[in-house]
C-alpha cells in the first residue's frame, strides 16, 4: 500500500531538501520528523516513501527511524504520554506515575519492549511509553501529554493530568 502525502506536506518537503544540495541523504531525519508530526508514527510505507523521495534504499532509511527513540513505528493513541525515566526522575518517581498513567488510562505495558515501547488503551484514546530525559531535572518527575509539559508530577496526579485530555 503506497503512503498518500498531501500536497502542502510534499511541498513542505520539497522545500526542505533544497537545504541539503550536497546530499539529499541528509534530508532524511527531518523528512521523517515532517512525516510523524503529520500522520504521528512512521510507517514502513512512510520509509520506503521517504527513501524513493531521496533516491535512497529503504534500509538507509530504516536505519534513522531505528536509532532515534524519538521516532515511533507504531501508531499511538489519541493522546501520547511520554514520562522521563532518567536518573531524577526516576528517583523522584517516575516509575511510580508510569503505573498510575497506565492504571488511570486501563493500560498493559506487559509487552513493551525496546523495539515496541509503546502501550496502548484498548479504547485508543491513550498510548505512553518512558522518555529518555525531558529536560527539567530540577522539577522531577516530568512528563509530555503529546506537546504539553508538565513538572513534578507525582503518581496521584496522573488522574487529572489525563483528565485534561478527555
Amino acid at each position: 500500500m503506497a503512503l498518500e502525502v498531501p500536497t502542502e506536506l510534499e511541498a513542505k518537503m520539497d522545500e526542505v531538501i533544497t537545504h541539503y544540495p550536497v546530499s539529499k541523504r541528509s534530508a532524511v531525519l527531518p523528512l521523517l520528523h515532517l512525516i510523524q508530526h503529520h500522520f504521528r508514527y512512521i510507517s514502513d510505507e512512510a520509509v520506503n516513501w521517504v527513501a524513493q523521495k531521496l533516491s535512497l534504499e529503504p534500509i538507509q532509511v530504516l536505519e534513522v527511524v531505528t536509532f532515534y527513540p524519538g521516532f515511533r513505528q507504531t501508531a499511538p493513541g489519541k493522546y501520547h504520554v511520554r514520562v522521563c525515566r532518567t536518573l531524577s526522575c526516576a528517583m523522584a518517581g517516575s516509575y511510580e506515575l508510569m503505573e498510575s498513567f497506565c492504571k488511570e488510562a486501563n493500560i498493559d505495558r506487559s509487552h513493551v519492549d525496546h523495539h515496541h515501547p509503546i502501550a496502548v488503551s484498548p479504547d485508543g484514546k491513550y498510548s505512553i511509553e518512558f522518555a529518555e530525559c525531558l529536560a527539567s531535572c530540577g522539577f522531577a518527575p516530568v512528563c509530555m501529554v503529546e506537546d504539553d509539559f508538565f513538572e513534578g508530577i507525582t503518581p496521584d496526579k496522573a488522574p487529572e493530568v489525563l483528565a485534561r485530555y478527555e
